[in-house]
């Protein structure tokens, strides 16, 4: 996402995690876009209609890869006066009254931000959309936009960007990977779960809406995040 608005970065609260579907609905894992696009044409995502201070949208970017799926994330630029600067995302940023939309958001800034050209029909295809989430205090509505691209298309990062990578979706449930860690906002502590997609032990890990938006994507598609300790317990 943008520098303009991060909108990843945002957190939810300790219960946010919880409020997402975690189990697979007993058809298999999906391991292709063909089957990833499958799942997605199942149920319509939930669209917030609610009142948001800032309208965002960011691109879920797919590719295969050594018989399984890979999805892009980027971490955003250092900024002093950004407070989410460094942090990883999806490319992405706020709505801007020029574009076609949220989703035609989540492709221009796809383009500006690391140079993969989702309207670009012969190595990009949209498999769907992922419910829309609600930033802290509802002061941002982020819709994600679920795309698929083929072969290995470079990575051009623009000043926003300080680094794009491509992570196995085996990342997001390995175990070891996962963890709650503290985050401060706003003079409050929460804590939040996180994942650990960088093999780089002082890299920042995914959290916050990201998370949240992959927390839904890998249960709909067969293939949910483990439920935390902190979570089964709170249900007791």
């Amino acid at each position: 996402m943008s520098a303009r608005g991060n909108a990843s970065a945002r957190p939810e609260g300790p219960g946010a995690a919880r409020a997402s579907v975690r189990r697979s609905d007993g058809t298999g894992m999906a391991r292709s876009l063909d089957e990833i696009d499958s799942r997605l044409r199942v149920a319509p995502p939930a669209l917030g209609r609610g009142f948001a201070h800032t309208r965002a949208a960011v691109a879920l970017v797919l590719r295969e890869r050594d018989g399984d799926v890979e999805a892009l994330f980027i971490r955003r630029a250092r900024h002093e006066a950004d407070p989410w600067s460094g942090h990883l995302a999806f490319p992405g940023g706020r709505i801007d009254e020029t574009d076609d939309g949220a989703r035609g958001a989540a492709m221009r800034e796809t383009l500006e931000e690391v140079g993969i050209d989702l309207a670009d029909a012969t190595r990009a295809r949209r498999l769907g959309r992922l419910d829309d989430v609600i930033g802290y205090a509802e002061s941002i509505r982020v819709s994600a936009f679920v795309y698929g691209v083929s072969g290995d298309p470079p990575l051009r990062p623009n000043y926003e960007v300080e680094s794009a990578f491509w992570s196995p979706l085996d990342h997001c449930t390995d175990r070891e990977r996962q963890s709650i860690r503290q985050f401060r906002y706003q003079d409050r502590s929460r804590p939040l779960p996180t994942v650990r997609l960088l093999d780089d032990p002082d890299a920042p890990v995914l959290w916050g809406i990201t998370y949240k938006f992959m927390d839904g994507f890998m249960s709909r598609i067969g293939r949910p995040i483990p439920f935390m300790p902190w979570e089964s317990e709170s249900r007791d």
